[in-house]
């Protein structure tokens, strides 16, 4: 997908925007001042995915996108293995990092997954003046191509790109990373361009 100038700066201000206000929530969460950066913006061909995927095991938190858009395609955050495990001994002020991503951990990504993903579409959707709600989540652990496999057969035929927002958690812990990957029906993504161009032209 090839993004104009205007556009990229678009996303990217979305991206921070939404990347702000899910930062803001976890904090809250885990009680850690934490701050949530936006490096990397961006939007590809779904044929192309393969090409920004890594294949380290990664919990995968799914969540289909209702609200206004009701079926507007599906939003995903993606953490690898060390970074799971290190946010949920943050939660419960453990510190065993060299195991296996166990229940515990499993239980801590879909929570973090759902006030991350919640946030970020609350900020997005309030900026553009629309309603976007994230479905309950679903979880897989996987190597992330594979999860990823599932969920581009799942869309085909709806979904045509994909919006990716690599972000970096940094706290008083080493930094965590991890990536938000929206995946807009078609009907969504011509809403959500024509949304943000309108936002950028210039007041007059």
């Amino acid at each position: 997908m090839e993004l104009d100038p205007i556009q990229m700066d678009a996303l990217a201000e979305l991206g921070n925007i939404g990347a702000a206000h899910a930062a803001t929530t976890l904090s809250q969460m885990l009680a850690s001042p934490i701050e949530m950066t936006v490096p990397e913006v961006h939007a590809v061909d779904i044929a192309d995915m393969h090409n920004y995927i890594g294949n380290e095991i990664s919990a995968v938190v799914v969540f289909q996108i209702q609200g206004e858009v009701a079926d507007g395609g599906y939003i995903v955050v993606s953490m690898p293995q060390e970074t799971v495990i290190q946010l949920t001994n943050q939660m419960l002020g453990t510190t065993d990092t060299d195991r296996e991503i166990d229940d515990m951990d499993r239980s801590a990504a879909i929570e973090i997954g759902n006030i991350m993903i919640s946030a970020f579409l609350d900020a997005t959707a309030e900026l553009l003046g629309i309603v976007m709600l994230p479905s309950p989540p679903a979880l897989a652990i996987d190597m992330t191509h594979a999860a990823f496999e599932s969920i581009v057969a799942q869309v085909a035929g709806d979904v045509n790109d994909v919006l990716i927002f690599n972000t970096e958690l940094e706290s008083e812990a080493p930094p965590v990373y991890g990536n938000i990957y929206m995946l807009p029906n078609t009907g969504l993504m011509h809403q959500l361009f024509h949304l943000l161009e309108r936002l950028m032209e210039p007041i007059s």
